[in-house]
């Protein structure tokens, strides 16, 4: 059964790009600041999650949850339509200038999880005259060197447990990680997260995820079907983030950098994350370490990661 909708957030759909994007609201009050959180993936909406996070009376920001063009609800109502990094850009700018003429800002804080900082951290880097703050959460720097790295935390975790039938599945995977993305590399990926997230060194789409998903106010059966096809959707987009690399567009920003980074997250292993935001250049920085969570410390640790998140929005 899902829980009774909550009167903190609303739904509509608006003409960005072209096409019609879903976006999620949870209000305060109008005078507070706004976010606008960018998931993660490529494709894999997590508007689905935002009322496990943004539920509660402590909130004195506002914050618009959206999908971004093929994922979730926006691909519902725009099947045809295929994402490539530089249409992402666009649709992003598009959406921050509706965003600040929806809520009055000049503007607005940016949050980028995972796939999502990949994004978020070129328009922070872009178009400062349009953020206020960039937060990044499961940031990525290097897509590459995040799987080798990643990679070699899971095998010493392996060889630590014990575990020779994880040993042997390691082993049958072989050669990882590959830059020339396709179907093949696709399921050796899917095969790591799921041991990484077995050794809790990734985020575990496993009986928690499931049961968001179904107490979610916004989720219906229908909306699981855009988290089976994103791969297909999103091709293009995997090819194209495979090559990515950070350090490559620069470290000196005009706006105050945060990062929200879970303790033990290998999955973009914080290491990477931290030697590069050791050379960020900002009017403002701060790292922030959530205990005893990983990739997705919003889920892993709501409390701490809100605890961070209303902190940065007070020092901006």
């Amino acid at each position: 059964m899902k829980t009774e909708k909550s009167k903190l957030y609303s739904e509509e759909y608006a003409l960005i790009g072209g096409i019609k994007h879903y976006l999620l609201h949870y209000q305060s009050r109008p005078e507070d600041p706004v976010l606008l959180f960018i998931h993660g993936g490529p494709g894999q909406t997590e508007s689905f999650f935002a009322f496990l996070v943004e539920e509660y009376k402590e909130r004195d920001y506002n914050i618009v949850y959206y999908d971004q063009r093929g994922a979730g609800k926006t691909w519902l109502k725009n099947k045809r339509s295929k994402p490539d990094t530089e249409i992402l850009k666009r649709d992003l700018l598009e959406m921050v200038l509706y965003v600040k003429k929806q809520y009055g800002k000049e503007k607005i804080g940016i949050l980028g999880h995972s796939w999502g900082s990949v994004l978020g951290s070129m328009f922070a880097l872009e178009h400062p005259e349009h953020t206020l703050c960039y937060i990044g959460c499961g940031q990525v720097i290097d897509i590459m060197e995040n799987e080798r790295v990643g990679y070699a935390i899971l095998k010493e975790a392996i060889e630590k447990s014990g575990n020779q039938k994880d040993k042997k599945k390691l082993q049958k995977i072989g050669e990882y990680p590959i830059a020339d993305f396709d179907w093949n590399v696709y399921r050796k990926m899917g095969q790591i997260r799921s041991l990484q997230g077995k050794y809790k060194l990734a985020q575990d789409f496993g009986r928690s995820v499931v049961d968001l998903l179904r107490r979610s106010p916004v989720m219906s059966l229908r909306d699981l079907i855009p988290f089976m096809t994103s791969l297909s959707v999103n091709m293009q987009l995997m090819r194209e983030v495979m090559s990515y690399d950070l350090r490559k567009k620069g470290n000196c920003y005009q706006v105050p950098i945060y990062y929200v980074l879970g303790e033990r997250d290998s999955q973009t292993p914080i290491e990477i994350s931290m030697k590069y935001f050791e050379t960020v250049q900002a009017p403002d920085k701060k790292l922030y370490l959530i205990p005893e969570a990983g990739h997705a410390p919003m889920i892993d640790n709501v409390e701490a990661y809100r605890k961070a998140v209303r902190e940065i929005i007070h020092n901006v």
